[in-house]
């Protein structure tokens, strides 16, 4: 199976023909010890892929394109209430892994990892990075978006008035409303606190917003484990 390779929709502009890799691209294949005429597999992040072979150790021959999708028929996104430490990666990596849209980062009263500023966007370029590695393994041609960090009270205000043909889900520890799959064609977003959970003021904002209080089961899960779980059960029949 060709290894896969991510290209920035500017240098994958050049396709089909030669292509000079960016350094990073450059740097995966040296560590993959990979040689001229090895098949390669290439994507921008827009859709579809190219097929090709490398050249050399710095170039690409880029082929036909193929429309090939492996998006899910929902379009799940997440909210999350950032989890510390490396658990946001980890995260991330998976949620790409099974289908999600969208992560918007949350800075809520009880996040444990608080950024702001130029450590923010740091992070934010960083977890784009883990979300791009993440497609270039299981397939996605579609990179999603890792968007800002944002308060809680400021991404509700861009977020604009409910739609009754968009979810909105909270998960919730007490609440009894089961989250169910989605169906095919579905879109919206799924809101999760953080380790410390959000509080009751966040609750009651996020539901004069139009969330609806969902619950994963009787069992009480980590702030990193508890979006994966919803994305699964709503993604289940996509």
């Amino acid at each position: 199976m060709a290894l896969r390779f991510y290209i920035p929709p500017q240098e994958a502009a050049l396709a089909p023909g030669p292509l000079v890799m960016p350094d990073a691209t450059a740097r995966h294949v040296k560590v993959l010890r990979l040689t001229a005429g090895e098949e390669v597999t290439v994507f921008d992040g827009t859709g579809g892929e190219w097929t090709g072979e490398l050249i050399d150790s710095r170039t690409m021959q880029l082929h036909r394109h193929q429309a090939v999708e492996r998006e899910a028929q929902a379009r799940v996104m997440l909210a999350v209430g950032m989890p510390a430490n490396e658990r946001m990666d980890a995260l991330v990596e998976k949620a790409v892994e099974l289908g999600v849209a969208r992560i918007q980062p949350l800075l809520t009263r009880r996040s444990v990892l608080r950024l702001q500023g130029e450590r923010a966007q740091r992070r934010v370029a960083h977890w784009q990075g883990v979300a791009i590695a993440a497609c270039e393994q299981c397939g996605r041609n579609r990179v999603p978006e890792v968007a800002p960090v944002a308060s809680l009270s400021d991404w509700l205000g861009q977020l604009g008035p409910a739609s009754a043909d968009v979810h909105r889900c909270l998960l919730s520890p007490v609440s009894t409303e089961p989250l169910l799959p989605w169906a095919p064609g579905d879109t919206g977003w799924m809101v999760s606190g953080p380790e410390g959970g959000l509080d009751d003021d966040e609750t009651t904002l996020l539901q004069q917003a139009g969330f609806r209080p969902v619950s994963l089961g009787p069992r009480v899960l980590r702030a990193d484990t508890a979006p994966l779980a919803a994305l699964i059960r709503a993604l289940a029949g996509c």
